[in-house]
Parts: structure tokens; sequence; C-alpha cells
């Protein structure tokens, strides 16, 4: 048996001795693909037809805005507007939603502003769009397939691999709506397959197929990325193997000059970095250049992104924010005013806990004088600063105008929340004595700290200096009576929470005339970097600042037992619904094996270490490098998400569990006996001092592998049909129709499922 080294080796000769292999060799190694002949051919196209089949099937079913479409619909028509808008999301993959919008002749007008919406009544080429993942979704199932096949796998475990994504209810119910995760996960496959294929042509450096396929790498890892940031996990995924690679090529026993090694190094670095790099910038060039109009992404940017919009009535209606203007302040979130007005808090509240009694502060959504205020500097100086602008990080005071009291926030829980402070107001003889609990900054969340604070443009936290917590206020829940039904306003302790936002609204009775003389915007120019960058930092900071709890949310360590799921929309009078959630039998059984997997190798190490041994070298090299690279990109994908803060739901999980389907195929043949047959073939092919001892060797392992391949057919075949079986159970809550009956919907509702109508 080959040690370790010596398997290194055979996987790397070169060509000298292949011929020389090839001479003497009275045995030719076939691999699974060559061996079954066109059986593998016939079970792509039947796998391909059933992909399609599975994917396309009622696709315009139903004909209403369905969950996060209301997000993709919008931003396509925003592209075909030519408006600008703002996403966490980079450009590609809704760029190519608003390609197919063009294809078809639509013009943008529907918005996708709530789900339920009927398509049909609008006229809205919804199933072109919806084509689009559904196409990408089913091309996806035969790169999965050829991705076994070209690893070494066998039909079987190809086949098992396949129909693990083939039958989940999950992947099928994300690519038959207008949503980004059918891209992403066909980007992904292609990008491991690109791989697989650049690995087979190790033996043949910089040929024109290794040059191809080092190519398609660096793409398939750009759109990746292009479309969604956890694209970046395959990045990982592929990095570290390449430099595994690289490692590998610098032994002295592979025979490169460290200039040839060097050339691997930055034909590497080219295709896989600097390309897709370069094609990533390139979409956003696309998408600046097309959203020339101004739109709701204005507020998101800085002023001189804005001037380079064509004519923003934003930037034109915009006016510099002075000390001792009279302006008003409104919430981003709930459009509502700060106001205040002469009622006080209660002396008690309902549940007998004490207030201040101080003067009412609440957030209202219409328009009067008690939202009002005046804007003080951090001290009166007796009023020298007169006419100059407020500007982002200053230190301000409030004035309440119709009250004449000043802001102030102190240490008493407020009215809703008791864990954030209490905000009222106070007349200005006790302001002077209380003066470091009536200090805020306005504090920027995108803008420069030297830029000056504008209307209806700059978003910004006011921040309570002495206690650290930023004004809030929220529709959730409002007061009662006592406080006319108003939106309190209290400090919230995460002083980071997006919906901290304010911004100033207007300026009332102006008395320098000259400043409403507003001249038409002209539009600017920017260079393209600087609008790259500080959108970059804008779409990472508001991605990581989406943290509220959501119903549908789920923890990561949930995910690969498919326990949550997610409610995408539904039909009361018919009792239909669609309900993301995987095929648990698939998901499961992937669990299994990754169990398996980690056992072995535990057990395998522990025996090691006694000299003793569960496999052979060149089983365990299989096990170690094949299963192991799919296991890898299975962790890769997977593990970061415990420690992100941000809002997480069931359907981040599908490029693992795409990668993980891969590997349950990979530990399937090692559990048959097929590895073991395969590498004991393959050596006994290359084996060249013994050609009579390896052909009875290899007439008996053909024979051994003839056995297990019929068991392999068997249980494969029977965990295959087993999969379809659950998937069409579950049918009507991936495609939304036939509805249920009450108790058909109970008898779905299993592990966490949050089913509608089901009582």
């Amino acid at each position: 048996m080959s040690s370790p080294n010596d398997q290194l080796h055979l996987f790397a000769f070169n060509k000298k001795d292949a011929n020389k292999t090839s001479k003497t060799a009275k045995l030719n190694y076939k691999s699974p693909g060559e061996r079954y002949g066109n059986q593998f051919d016939i079970a792509l196209i039947v796998i391909t037809c059933l992909a399609f089949a599975t994917r396309f099937w009622k696709l315009s079913h139903p004909n209403e805005v369905v969950f996060d479409e209301v997000h993709f619909g919008k931003f396509a028509s925003y592209y075909l507007r030519q408006q600008y808008f703002f996403d966490v999301h980079p450009p590609f993959g809704k760029l190519l939603f608003a390609f197919i919008g063009w294809l078809v002749g639509f013009d943008g007008s529907f918005m996708f502003d709530d789900i339920g919406i009927s398509y049909n009544k609008y006229k809205v080429p919804y199933v072109a769009y919806r084509s689009l993942p559904a196409f990408l979704s089913s091309c996806t199932l035969p790169i999965i397939f050829l991705t076994m096949k070209e690893a070494g796998y066998s039909l079987p475990a190809s086949i098992l691999s396949t129909s693990i994504v083939l039958f989940d209810n999950a992947h099928i119910s994300f690519s038959r709506l207008i949503l980004l995760d059918a891209m992403l996960i066909f980007a992904t496959v292609c990008t491991i397959y690109s791989y697989i294929m650049f690995y087979k042509q190790r033996h043949s450096p910089f040929s024109y197929s290794w040059w191809k396929w080092l190519i398609l790498i660096g793409v398939g890892l750009s759109s990746t990325i292009s479309i969604k940031y956890i694209g970046v996990f395959t990045f990982m995924t592929i990095g570290v193997a390449v430099i595994i690679n690289l490692w590998s090529l610098l032994g002295i026993e592979r025979g490169l000059s460290i200039f040839i090694f060097i050339q691997h190094i930055i034909y590497r670095l080219f295709c896989l970095i600097i390309i897709p790099f370069f094609i990533y910038l390139f979409w956003f060039y696309v998408h600046f250049e097309i959203l020339k109009n101004p739109g709701p992404g204005d507020a998101f940017m800085t002023t001189e992104f804005r001037d380079t919009l064509q004519n923003s009535p934003l930037a034109r209606q915009g006016l510099a924010v002075h000390y001792y203007d009279k302006i008003t302040l409104k919430h981003i979130d709930t459009n509502a005013f700060l106001h205040s007005h002469p009622e006080r808090y209660p002396v008690k509240y309902e549940n007998g806990r004490v207030s201040s009694n101080g003067q009412q502060v609440t957030a209202v959504s219409f328009e009067d004088q008690n939202n009002i205020w005046i804007v003080l500097p951090e001290k009166d100086e007796n009023k020298q600063r007169l006419g100059y602008p407020v500007k982002y990080n200053d230190t301000v005071r409030f004035l309440h105008v119709s009250t004449q009291t000043i802001l102030l926030s102190h240490d008493v829980a407020s009215p809703l929340y008791i864990t954030n402070p209490e905000f009222t107001t106070v007349p200005l003889d006790q302001a002077i004595e209380r003066h470091p609990y009536t200090l805020f900054q306005l504090r920027p969340t995108h803008n420069k700290a030297e830029d000056i604070v504008y209307t209806k443009l700059g978003i910004l936290h006011v921040i309570h200096t002495f206690a650290n917590v930023a004004m809030w206020t929220h529709n959730d829940v409002c007061l009662p009576e006592w406080g006319f039904g108003q939106q309190e306003i209290n400090g919230n302790t995460d002083i980071a929470d997006r919906s901290n936002n304010w911004m100033f609204n207007t300026i009332m009775d102006m008395n320098d005339s000259s400043r409403l003389n507003i001249t038409v915007n002209v539009t600017k120019r920017m260079n393209f970097f600087k609008k790259w960058i500080h959108l970059q930092m804008r779409m990472f900071s508001h991605n990581n600042a989406l943290t509220e709890k959501h119903p549908y949310g789920s923890h990561p360590i949930t995910w690969p037992l498919g326990i949550d799921g997610i409610a995408c929309w539904s039909k009361k009078s018919d009792k239909k619904q669609i309900y993301f959630h995987g095929n648990v039998l698939g998901w499961w059984l992937e669990c299994f094996f990754l169990i398996v997997f980690v056992s072995l190798l535990i057990a395998d190490r522990i025996l090691l270490k006694r000299k003793s041994s569960l496999f052979s070298d060149s089983v365990r090299y299989r096990l170690y490098t094949s299963s192991g690279f799919f296991g890898f990109a299975w962790t890769i994908h997977y593990l970061p998400f415990f420690i992100m803060k941000r809002q997480l739901f069931l359907h981040h999980y599908l490029p693992a569990h795409l990668c993980l389907a891969l590997f349950t195929g990979t530990i399937f043949d090692f559990l048959l006996g097929l590895t073991y047959c395969e590498c004991a073939l393959k050596q006994a092919t290359y084996n060249v001092k013994k050609p009579c001892s390896n052909r009875y060797n290899n007439d008996r392992t053909n024979s051994v592998y003839n056995h297990r391949i019929k068991q392999a057919w068997l249980i494969s075949m029977s965990i295959v049909i087993t999969f379809a079986g659950t998937y069409i159970y579950f049918s009507p809550l991936t495609y939304g129709e036939p509805g249920l009956s009450d108790s058909d919907i109970l008898k779905r509702r299993i592990l966490g499922f949050k089913l509608q109508f089901s009582g």
C-alpha cells in the first residue's frame, strides 16, 4: 500500500511518467463517467427535464406580489425609470431583472408596493420576471450532477446529490419568485464546477483548458459577490483551496522552478482577484450610469452625490440650517414630527410607577405650531452664533417655541419603555442649572462631520450627550388617553439603531429672505471611485444595522434541520399559502452523513495514533481532499452566520445546503465501499511492477464494485423516491395551490412550521 506521499505523487505525475505508464501498464483505468457509458447522459437529460418541470410548473400562480418581490420588483422598476434607489445588495442581480423588464417592454410604472397586490390588474409582466430565477435554478441541477460526475463519483451518488436539491421545497419556492437567491445558487455551483474542472487540468498547466477554467472561476466568483455579499463565502472556499494547491506546488518533489511557481501565483491572482474585482466594479458603473434621476435613495447619500443627479427636488428644496432658526424635526421611519404641549406626564402611571410629572414630549404625524423648535448653540454667547450654519457633530439645544421650554432628557424611565430615559422640557431658568441634560449632538449617519446640515437632505441621530442615548420614537404602541394617543419620545440605548434616524424638515419664519433664493440644481460630476466607496460604506453600515427582530427570523443553529420557515403569501378565502421550508428528509440526511464524516475523521485520527487504520492511504486521501473540500465549502458558507448580528432567515442557508448536498454524495460512495473500489482500480492501473497481479486484483475489484453498485442503485433510488414523495406532499405549500383543509394544514405543521390557517 502506498504512503500518503506516494499517493500525492500518484496524482501529480509528469507527462514523461504518464507515457511510460501507458506503455507498460496492461490495464486501463476507467473513470465512473467512462464506465457507465451513456447512462450518465440519460440521467442528465432526465434530471434537466425534471428541474424545468418542478421550477416552471404553474409559474404564473399566484398572480399577486409575493414576499420580497415587493423589494426586488420595485428595484427593477426604479432601474427602468432611472430613479436612484438604495439597497444593501450589489446591483448585478437586480440589473438582470431590469433587463428582463426592458426586453418585454415594461416601463416600470408598477412599484410592487405591497404583498397581495394583483399583477393582472396593472398588466405587469411578472411571469417574465419569475422566469429568470426559474431558468437559472433549472440549470443549477445539471451542473450539480456534472460536478459530481467530474469529481469522479458514481452515477447513484451523483443522482442522490442532485435529487437533494431537485426535490427540495425550499430551493423550488425561492426559484419561482422575483428574488436573488436562485441567481446566487447558480453562480455558486458554477464556480465550484469550474474549480473542479480547473483542478483536473493540473497536469497540463498554462494550456488552453487550464486558462479557460481558471478565468471561468473568476467570472463565477465575481458573479456571486455581485449578486449578494454572502458570495464572499464562495470566494473564501475557492481561495483556501487555491492556497493549499499552491503550497503543494511549492514542494521540491514537484520539480517546478521558482520562476514557474511565481507564474502560478501571478496568474491565479490575476484571474481570481483582479478580474472579479473589475467585473464587480463594472456592475456598479452600470448602476450609476442608469440611475441618473432623483429617487427614494437620495436621502441615504451625501449632498455631493445628490448633486450628480439631474435636478433633484430634494437638493432644490434643501436649505442650510442656521443657529436660532425655527425648525421642525421629522422622524424618518414613522414620518412623525417632534412635538410638545403644556400637558404633563401623570404623577403615577397605571402600573403605579412614578414619572417626573414634566411637560410631555411626543411625536405626531400632523403639522401644527407645537412642532416648532429653535436650534440654540451649546452656550448662548449673547447670540454670537446668529446666522452661523449648523454642522454635523455640533452640540446644540432645542427651545420649544410655544411653551418657551428647553428639551431635556434625564434619569427617569419613559412611559412605555422602562429601560429608556424619558424626554421632557424645562423652563429657561431651570435649564441653566440642568445645562448638561439639555445638550444633544447632531451625529451624522453618512455625511462628513464638517458638512452643513440641510433640511430634507441629511439623516442624523440626535444623541443626548450626558446619557449617551439617541432620541427615538415608535408607533407600535402609543400613549394612552392622557397622552392623546400620540407617539412617545424616549432615549434609545442602542444609539446605532437605524430607527433613530431624524432629519430637519422645514425652516419656519425665515428672517433672511435671501436664503429663500434657491438656485435650480445644476448636475455636477463626481469621481466614480468616490461614489463607489461612499455607497459601499453606506451598504455595509445599513446591512449591519438590520438588527430588528422579525417574526420569521431564525438562528443558524436551527437551519441544518430545517426547523423554521418563512410565510411568503396567503389567500384566506381559499386557504392557499406559500411557506418557505426545506424537504426535511433531505436536510436530515445531509446532517446524518455530516455526523458520519466527523465520526470517521475522529476515529481515523485516534487509530493512526495507535499505528492502526480504518482504511487505506489512497481512500483516506480521497476522503480528506474530495469530501473534505465539499465539507469545507459547507462550513465556510454556514458558520460565519453565527457571528452576524443582523436579521437572519432560513434562506441564508441555501448556498450551504447546496454544498452539503454535494458532500452527501461523496460520503454515500464511501459508505457503500465504492470509493475503496475506485481507489483500488486506479492504483492497480498505475502499478507497473506487477501486471499479472494487477489483472487479478482488477478483476476481483471489478466484481466487488459491480456487486456494490447494485446495492448503491437500490439504496439511492429508494432515497430519491422518498425525497420525491415528501416534495409532493408539501407541494401545496411550495406552489401556493391547491388550498388545503384545516386538517391537511395541521398534518403539515411539523417541526417549527408557522403555517397560516392552522388554528
